[in-house]
């Protein structure tokens, strides 16, 4: 049912409906809540708008994704918000709010899985599930100082889940430690089909880490230099090569806007949505990719992913930085918020466009804030990679357990 009282803001407030979990199994003793894409026997799914909320009744059957977690034993406590179509990185809902990050009070949670980000990270429950597209876990993971996963493409069902660009939707999930993230996992993602080994081939996204500031890059050598002291020296690529991260990051949104505008469009023109700042904007840009445009970045996918596969192989992970910083602040403008947004979509395209799982770890902090930083594998590897970044954070230490 849902809690009582919600200080971070992080759940819809749904009249409570118990919802029937099995009374033991591997997530025994769990809570979790679910992202208000996913459908909940006994609610509505809502998508952040009102009006795909008012269309949308309640729901018999819940997602597959939620009736695993269910059928392991965990607690459903409650849904939580999402920005507006799941069509933003920021967590700030023009119709909802902002929930509260529980890692960064005074900063954004990101989005577009806020409302599940803030509940876990201020303990509201053990664990939420979230969909990333674009980042949509990954980013608020990293701001709120979460363990947080993009599995590989098709990994974990979306039926019975709202889209937003179907090619790149997967659903993901946060827990505050790595114990709790591997149960989740075993439980959610299943067996793997291609397991990392032990000790993995270790490649550093040269690339990636040169577009941080200074100070970024700062705050991150140490984890990375305890990576390489579990895990063994890191041989530098260039994962944005051969065209650079610019033309990944043009091909992301047009594919992820085509598909948004075939998902959303229809309804958006029929009722003249009222979409709030950055979303309205998005799905303006979005009406207008052309054929061509669609074609060439089809095209650019397919050359990345070839690429990604043959440096990944079956047996490496990629270190690369979650996010270009730690989350802004409330206060920032939508105009600093939204070329923040663009900085951060040129690293995390590369496992949107090829499909691959990523993991963010909570191992850093700057300016007080967390600072996620991020494993990528082989396709199929996503058990091995949670179990990794579990045993990583461990070996490597938390920021506050460095600092004491």
């Amino acid at each position: 049912m849902l809690l009582p009282d919600d200080p971070a803001r992080a759940f819809m407030p749904y009249p409570p409906v118990e919802v029937p979990s099995a009374p033991s199994g591997p997530l025994a003793g769990l809570t979790f809540a679910a992202k208000d894409l996913f459908d909940v026997a006994g609610y509505p799914t809502g998508g952040g708008s009102p009006h795909v909320l008012a269309m949308s009744g309640v729901k018999s059957v819940s997602a597959p994704a939620v009736q695993l977690l269910l059928d392991a034993g965990a607690r459903f406590v409650g849904k939580t918000h999402t920005d507006e179509l799941a069509f933003s990185m920021n967590g700030r809902n023009a119709h909802y709010g902002t929930p509260v990050n529980g890692g960064a009070p005074d900063r954004i949670p990101g989005g577009s899985s806020s409302g599940s980000a803030s509940a876990v990270s201020n303990r509201l429950c053990d664990v939420a599930l979230g969909s990333d597209t674009g980042g949509s876990v990954r980013t608020p993971a990293s701001h709120c100082g979460l363990f947080g996963i993009r599995p590989t493409h098709g990994r974990v069902s979306l039926d019975r889940t709202l889209a937003l660009a179907p090619s790149f939707d997967t659903c993901g999930y946060f827990a505050r430690d790595g114990a709790t993230f591997t149960r989740v996992g075993e439980v959610l993602l299943g067996a793997d089909s291609a397991s990392l080994p032990d000790r993995p081939r270790v490649l550093l996204a040269a690339d990636a880490f040169a577009m941080l500031e200074t100070e970024v890059r700062g705050a991150l050598a140490g984890v990375v230099q305890g990576i390489e002291a579990t895990l063994g020296a890191a041989e530098l690529v260039e994962a944005a090569a051969p065209t650079g991260f610019e033309p990944l990051y043009w091909a992301f949104r047009r594919l992820q806007g085509r598909e948004a505008w075939e998902v959303d469009g229809a309804i958006i023109e029929r009722f003249r949505l009222p979409l709030g700042p950055g979303v309205a904007e998005r799905f303006a840009f979005a009406r207008e990719v052309t054929d061509h445009e669609v074609a060439e970045a089809r095209e650019l996918r397919a050359s990345l992913t070839a690429r990604l596969d043959a440096l990944l192989g079956t047996d490496a992970v990629l270190i690369l930085p979650t996010m270009p910083d730690v989350a802004p602040s409330l206060t920032d403008s939508e105009a600093s918020l939204d070329a923040y947004r663009n900085r951060a979509i040129n690293i995390l395209c590369l496992s949107g466009l090829a499909g691959t799982p990523q993991v963010t770890v909570p191992l850093a902090t700057r300016l007080g804030a967390p600072l996620g930083l991020s494993l990528m594998g082989p396709r199929g590897s996503d058990l091995s990679l949670v179990r990794l970044a579990a045993r990583v954070a461990e070996a490597v230490g938390r920021p506050e357990a460095r600092a004491a």
